[in-house]
């Protein structure tokens, strides 16, 4: 449709004075300008979309999996190595971030088994999703 609306603008455009031809085609470089800054924006978001967790998921999840060994964010095999923000930001490889909680639950590490073969992808994300939120916003001793 846009396109046959601009093939009946231009032979009108062509007879157009010098200065409407000028201001018509700065609008169409502005409207490149506009879609390609959107379309920059959506692919430096896209990434962080990725890990967006649904946190109420990943709360029943990690009571199921996770707190035998992390209940309350605490750790019961090493316990300096809690899931609190200064010990994610010590001790997880990556750092305190989502992506780095799915990297650890999916491989698991030293004494911490690897999930990535019992829990789905998805809630492993959740899980990671949940681990983040309660470090960030200082929840565990809620």
């Amino acid at each position: 449709m846009k396109l046959s609306i601009a093939l009946l603008a231009a032979p009108a455009l062509a007879f157009a004075p010098v200065a409407q031809q000028a201001r018509a085609s700065v609008k169409v470089e502005a409207r490149k300008e506009v879609a390609a800054a959107t379309l920059g924006a959506a692919a430096l978001l896209a990434p962080f979309a990725a890990f967006a967790g649904d946190i109420e998921s990943g709360a029943t999840i990690f009571a199921g999996n996770c707190a035998a060994c992390h209940a309350g964010g605490n750790n019961v095999i090493a316990a300096e190595k809690t899931l609190r923000k200064d010990a994610l930001d010590k001790y997880l490889a990556g750092g305190r971030k989502e992506s780095s909680v799915v990297t650890q639950v999916t491989n698991g590490k030293n004494a911490m088994p690897a999930f990535g073969g019992r829990l789905s992808d998805e809630e492993i994300g959740d899980v990671a999703a949940y681990v983040i939120d309660q470090a960030n916003g200082d929840k565990w001793d809620e």
